[in-house]
């Protein structure tokens, strides 16, 4: 599998880019790795790159993004953070990716069972982990349909509470950058959240 060149990324528009993402989420979980040279593919990427997707996932150690999609070098431009969300940093990272690099597509991906929700359900209150698991809270006040056990022992309330965050995230891509706002209504770029389930692998879209 060759790295991606200039020419390639030209030709893929922000709806073949998702279908490239959901075709590599089918292969790992099928277990059916795409063979690649990664060697070659960074001799290829040496003076260049051209990622064709731009992904924000959480640090969490079960959703490296170049795995569970089956992406190589060159692939994906990988934001990570707990929680997955959002700050100027990051906003001017996917700028730099779609409006710089012309990546095609911005994936929120949230995922079940994760330690930041869950940390944020419960109330944590650590040191400058404090002020990430704030910018959570809109999420939970947000999931209305629990009313018992609103806390991170229930799955059900921290899943409800992930998909809020990540459209939460989307929310506020296009209310703080015009940039890719601007993107994404002019047809050259598509934002869209996903939910990972760490306890199969599938990573649903929404």
């Amino acid at each position: 599998m060759w790295a991606h060149t200039k020419a390639s990324q030209d030709k893929i528009t922000p709806q073949k880019a998702l279908e490239f993402l959901k075709e590599g989420n089918l292969r790992f979980v099928n277990n059916l790795k795409t063979d690649r040279n990664l060697l070659k593919q960074v001799n290829q990427t040496s003076e260049g790159q051209f990622p064709f997707a731009t992904i924000l996932s959480c640090i969490d150690s079960r959703t490296s993004a170049e795995l569970i999609f089956d992406q190589g070098l060159g692939d994906i431009f990988s934001i990570r953070i707990a929680g997955n969300v959002l700050n100027e940093d990051i906003l001017g990272s996917m700028e730099y990716a779609c409006n710089i690099a012309k990546s095609k597509i911005i994936v929120v991906l949230g995922h079940t069972n994760c330690g930041a929700i869950i940390s944020a359900c419960n109330n944590v209150e650590v040191g400058h982990l404090s002020f990430l698991l704030r910018k959570i809270r809109p999420a939970i006040e947000r999931e209305v349909t629990i009313i018992k056990e609103r806390n991170g022992n229930n799955a059900n309330f921290v899943n409800n509470v992930c998909i809020n965050n990540v459209n939460q995230s989307i929310k506020q891509i296009r209310e703080q950058s015009i940039i890719l706002k601007d993107m994404e209504n002019s047809g050259d770029i598509l934002i869209i959240g996903g939910l990972y389930r760490v306890e199969t692998g599938v990573v649903d879209f929404f």
